[in-house]
């Protein structure tokens, strides 16, 4: 059964409605500028042929890509921390998205198409993630084991990255460098309908099933145990579901960076809720990466919003292992 927390509800909404307004004035940004409520006449098939064509087919399909990718990671990430009951728990630091750039980079180096290397992402996320399930092996994945088993795994990618770039020529070195800092540019319908699959199958899963059990498991194992709950099964399904999501996040734009770790924390400190705070985390995610977009599109000179979600999400790290150093559990 799920309830629905006034103060959870609140917080998911208002991040819905601020991440509506900012897709609005994203939409509008560009070499040919539109009103934002020119933008909304258009969405509604009331704009001149112009703007239809611009925003619809230009735009939109870009700035859908980037709601489903923010949506994606904050609900992998939210599951990560959830299991691991850490806040540094994120698929960014434990190396999902690290195996990802580094299989759809040995496309990229062999020549592959899009769609190849879309399916090495995803492909190299899930792999990455049942390694350091097999590794973790009986004692399980929990705190900061997990952690270091992660950045065991993050390290060795990024060796095997640094690798493959010197092998690749130079036009496929800078179409790597590009896709391995998380874009947006010149994404179309054919990225975010498979992620929008994906997250149609896997968000009911994961708030309808997992959500309460997870809500739960953070009691300890042995007072979910009790109550029912398949702990191990609960634990190996989520991570690998929410690797499954990120992998395709990662499929869709790159490896965005930092948003899995801000995104539920942001969720649960304004929530103050026990769990994953899963609706709440997805909206907050969906905000990020759409704001860090259109943060990126008004820098002066274009950036990869990867770039920006690095800023602020290496900032937000250091705040964050402060505050945990200050509270003793570091």
């Amino acid at each position: 059964m799920i309830t629905t927390r006034p103060r959870a509800a609140l917080i998911g909404g208002g991040a819905l409605l601020a991440m509506a307004a900012v897709a609005v004035l994203t939409l509008g940004t560009g070499d040919f500028p539109i009103a934002p409520g020119d933008v909304v006449k258009t969405l509604f098939g009331q704009g001149t042929a112009a703007q239809a064509f611009i925003v619809n087919e230009l735009r939109l399909p870009r700035v859908i890509t980037a709601i489903l990718v923010g949506m994606a990671l904050a609900a992998g990430g939210a599951i990560f921390q959830s299991v691991t009951r850490n806040p540094l728990g994120s698929p960014d630091i434990l190396g999902i998205t690290g195996g990802a750039g580094a299989a759809a980079l040995t496309v990229v180096i062999l020549g592959g198409s899009s769609a190849q290397l879309s399916l090495a992402a995803v492909a190299g996320g899930v792999g990455t993630a049942l390694v350091i399930q097999l590794i973790g092996g009986r004692r399980g994945l929990q705190g900061y084991r997990f952690i270091l088993i992660g950045i065991g795994m993050t390290a060795i990618l990024n060796g095997i990255v640094g690798y493959l770039l010197t092998k690749g020529v130079q036009m496929e070195s800078a179409r790597a460098m590009l896709w391995l800092t998380g874009s947006f540019d010149g994404r179309g319908w054919e990225e975010a309908v498979p992620l929008l699959i994906v997250l149609a199958i896997a968000i009911p899963v994961l708030v309808l099933l997992c959500g309460p059990a997870l809500r739960m498991l953070e009691m300890g194992d042995d007072i979910a145990a009790a109550l029912g709950v398949p702990v191990k099964r609960l634990r190996n399904g989520s991570l690998l579901l929410a690797a499954v999501v990120v992998a395709f996040a990662a499929a869709a734009a790159g490896p965005v960076n930092f948003v899995a770790l801000i995104a539920p924390n942001i969720a649960r400190r304004l929530t103050r809720s026990p769990g994953p705070n899963l609706l709440p985390s997805i909206a907050i995610g969906a905000l990020l990466t759409v704001g860090a977009d259109w943060l990126a599109m008004h820098s002066g000179y274009p950036i990869p919003v990867g770039v920006v979600t690095g800023l602020l999400g290496g900032a937000y790290l250091v705040w964050l292992l402060t505050t945990e150093r200050k509270a003793g559990r570091i």
